[in-house]
């Protein structure tokens, strides 16, 4: 499929911050470990073999797996990657994602075709070693307004539901209110047919909202390899509690980021995330509240439980499931559990994971490496067709609506309709004309004047009929190029972050992934223009 780039700068929807991420800063290379590309993941591969833990960490991800895949129809490669995890040379490349109904925005794909793409890349500069593309869900978030909806086609197809707590124990009671709605949005065709059964298998026949989210996820991408994991779990935990410990008694994560965070903010870098002086939720029932620590006792925020320094370790060595880290105890985890090599995640993403290379350091843990996932802005054969009438450059694309009418309309009006030299030029011939009739015959000034304000008035009307006309024909262009840009930025927002890959799928059916993973190079580190036929 024919592709075009842009760089992320130059689409002004990425922050400065990320910006010079990409460009390798200098003033940045303290926050991060090693920059991604394929000849420096060699240093990172033989670092990640000197962590002392993975050898007996990889035997409990395997077990926990091999448990949370049992009711999964499962394709060879995912199963193949699963047993591989148990061998020193496999390593993995992660993304992670919440639990967004029905995948949520476009770029849940891109995330995960950018991971199974590196697995594929670096197997190949390193074929002596394994790669496991990992999808990490979002399980133990809590912010379900965040996650109960996805657009389709301009209208929000949403979730009500009154549960709290952590969203992967969700039960899936009134998703069978929404398929009937989506059943109807969705339509008829083959591929109408394909997501409705897709999005009943996984919410209607699956109990609770993580494993519908797995469902889903493998059926796009298990042919592929993708292995999901749900880390809400007691034996993955329990690989965690040095750490936990270390949080509860030392508070690492606060002290280490927060001195990073006054690095950031030196260099007038807007800090993503500010850590608390404990960064872990308690999860039990229907409750995730924060644990506080306050006139020497643990507390659960906004219940009544609380604990002495005794009570909680005891607690936390008999229900390490009950411990959730927050955004910032939330990447540590990932990397004491996995084998990991690699993050991949969105803009965000990468800024609040810059900000914690000391904690991970202050805890003995290696850094992963850190890349932005592909960005895509996926245009129709029309779209594109039209692009190419309206002279419209990707550039302008991106522009905001405003700037990007003043351009076109600029671009476009190829006559400068303004009669002001003009009339400058008649008032100056008329000077000669006054001059002769004050010589001649001072009676004929009034007739001069006349005839100046005769032809000027000609003139002004002349200018306002031309303008009138232009703005006719400059409307029609403008309303056409506004319109394109709609269908291609709604909501004059980046397509990824609001449509989901069920429109896509509507049109293209099962050639969409297979075209994307084709198309997108995780390494490229520029923005994707894809035009599909």
């Amino acid at each position: 499929m024919p592709t075009d780039c842009i760089a992320f700068r130059d689409t002004n929807y990425f922050s400065d911050f990320i910006c010079d991420y990409l460009d390798q800063k200098p003033e940045l290379k303290a926050l991060y470990n090693r920059y991604p590309t394929i000849e420096d993941f060699k240093a990172q591969i033989e670092e990640k073999l000197k962590s002392g833990h993975l050898e007996r960490s990889r035997k409990v991800l395997f077990d926990v797996l091999s448990n949370q895949y049992k009711d999964l129809q499962t394709s060879n490669v995912t199963q193949v990657n699963i047993e591989s995890l148990k061998d020193s040379r496999t390593f993995t490349i992660t993304t992670g994602h919440q639990l967004n109904l029905f995948t949520g925005p476009l770029y849940f794909l891109y995330k995960i075709i950018s991971t199974i793409n590196l697995t594929k890349q670096l197997k190949e500069a390193y074929p002596e070693y394994n790669f496991v593309p990992i999808y990490w869900m979002a399980s133990e978030d809590h912010d379900f307004e965040e996650i109960n909806y996805f657009n389709f086609k301009g209208k929000k197809v949403r979730w009500n539901s009154n549960q709290t707590g952590a969203v992967g124990r969700f039960g899936t009671q009134g998703l069978d209110e929404v398929f009937n709605v989506v059943a109807g949005e969705f339509g008829l065709s083959i591929n109408a047919e394909q997501l409705k059964a897709w999005f009943k298998k996984a919410y209607l026949d699956h109990s609770n909202l993580a494993d519908a989210t797995r469902y889903i996820a493998n059926a796009l991408f298990g042919e592929y390899g993708l292995v999901i994991i749900d880390a809400d779990d007691s034996d993955l935990k329990r690989q965690f509690i040095p750490n936990l410990k270390q949080e509860l008694l030392q508070q690492t994560s606060f002290k280490e980021v927060s001195k990073t965070n006054e690095i950031l903010q030196d260099l007038g870098l807007k800090v993503q995330v500010n850590p608390r002086e404990i960064n872990l939720f308690y999860i039990d029932g229907n409750i995730r509240e924060r644990i506080v620590f306050e006139d020497a006792v643990f507390k659960v925020n906004n219940t009544d439980i609380s604990w002495d320094e005794k009570e909680i370790l005891q607690h936390l060595e008999e229900h390490p499931e009950r411990f959730s880290p927050n955004v910032i105890m939330r990447p540590l985890y990932q990397e004491v559990i996995l084998p990991n090599l690699c993050y991949i995640g969105g803009g965000g993403e990468m800024i609040y994971w810059l900000q914690l290379k000391s904690s991970f350091e202050a805890q003995n843990v290696t850094f992963p490496m850190l890349l932005l996932r592909n960005s895509v802005l996926v245009a129709s054969e029309k779209q594109s067709r039209k692009l190419q009438n309206l002279d419209i450059s990707l550039e302008d694309l991106f522009l905001n609506r405003n700037t990007f009418i003043n351009k076109r309309v600029r671009k476009i009006s190829n006559i400068d309709i303004d009669f002001s030299s003009q009339i400058l030029h008649l008032e100056s011939q008329f000077k000669g004309l006054y001059d002769l009739a004050d010589k001649t015959d001072k009676s004929f000034l009034g007739a001069v004047k006349a005839q100046e304000i005769k032809q000027i008035k000609g003139l002004q009307y002349l200018e306002k009929r031309l303008l009138k006309a232009q703005k006719k024909t400059l409307a029609d262009q403008i309303q056409r190029s506004t319109e394109l840009q709609e269908q291609l930025f709604p909501n004059q927002s980046l397509q990824e972050r609001n449509r989901n890959f069920s429109e896509l799928y509507l049109e293209y059916g099962s050639q969409l992934i297979p075209t994307l993973l084709e198309s997108l190079d995780p390494l490229s580190g520029q923005f994707t223009i894809l035009k599909l036929e």
